[in-house]
């Protein structure tokens, strides 16, 4: 998986917004597969657009730590769902809930460059993300 940093740099590298976007494709296109069995209304992010679905798994390991696997059915979506988890998946879950992403996603220049539909899921992911940290940080 590509680390949050190396994403950060190679958007600082490409001056162009179409070569951005392709690279937000190529991120998407790195996901892991998502399982049918996984394609379910417990796991569909609602506020969405496009389909979106997010499923997170729990570890203890001295302290929640969260893990992410999704898919959406709209390539900019997934590439978007490819920085969040480069973000997010593998991390305690207190640090999930400290994390902005929606201030990453503007260091980016993403919120300029996307449609409304687009922002809004992005933040119905992130909440999405959120919610689940706090609800593994509850459950300890």
């Amino acid at each position: 998986m590509t680390t949050i940093d190396e994403i950060t740099d190679n958007f600082e590298l490409l001056d162009d917004w179409d070569d951005r976007y392709r690279y937000l494709i190529e991120l998407g296109r790195t996901l892991t597969p998502l399982p049918d069995t996984e394609r379910n209304d417990t796991n569909k992010v609602q506020g969405c657009a496009s389909q979106v679905w997010l499923s997170t798994e729990v570890r203890p390991n001295g302290g929640p730590v969260l893990s992410f696997i999704g898919d959406s059915d709209a390539h900019i979506v997934r590439g978007l769902i490819a920085v969040l988890f480069s973000l997010y998946s593998g991390k305690a879950a207190g640090d999930i809930v400290k994390t902005d992403a929606v201030a990453l996603f503007e260091k980016l220049g993403l919120r300029e460059h996307l449609t409304p539909q687009r922002s809004n899921g992005f933040r119905s992911m992130v909440n999405r993300i959120q919610r689940d940290a706090k609800a593994a940080l509850a459950a300890t």
